[in-house]
């Protein structure tokens, strides 16, 4: 009997300040992720993203313009997962980039990376750790898609 498959989506919050990057990773992992969550059904992802910023970090997030999106397949716990990652720009104000913020959930942490660092970072989806610098600089012909299926071709 095959196991029905799905693909998650989930709003991704991209804060830089002072130019480091406020990267999530849970607890005695290497990789990291930009902070956010899953979509619930017919939540607005710009509301999931200030929820889930709201319960992660217990402060109040402004999200702003949509970067992009980027698709990612992988394994975990040997299961295949798929999901779509949904990131905006985001403010929170009363970070400081020389302190990580405290979580709000035992299971996660928080840090700051350089944006001059991020090529080199555990990212994920690592595809991010290329497009995101131009998604950040505004260009007007960069294209606002990314996926781990172009890095495998």
């Amino acid at each position: 009997m095959s196991k029905k498959r799905h693909i998650e989506v989930l709003a991704r919050g991209v804060c830089v300040k002072r130019n480091r990057l406020l990267l999530c990773h849970s607890k005695g992992a290497r990789n990291t992720f930009l902070p956010g969550g899953h979509v619930e059904f017919r939540e607005p992802a710009r509301e999931c993203l200030r929820r889930e910023i709201a319960e992660e970090i217990g402060l109040a997030a402004r999200i702003g313009r949509f970067l992009g999106a980027v698709e990612h397949a992988f394994r975990q716990k040997g299961e295949p997962h798929a999901e779509i990652n949904l990131l905006f720009a985001m403010t929170i104000a009363q970070l400081d980039p020389r302190k990580p913020p405290p979580a709000m959930e035992k299971k996660i942490e928080f840090l700051w990376v350089p944006l001059a660092e991020l090529a080199g970072s555990r990212l994920e989806p690592s595809v991010l750790r290329t497009v995101l610098p131009d998604w950040l600089r505004e260009s007007g012909d960069t294209e606002r898609w990314g996926s781990m299926q172009d890095l495998r071709h």
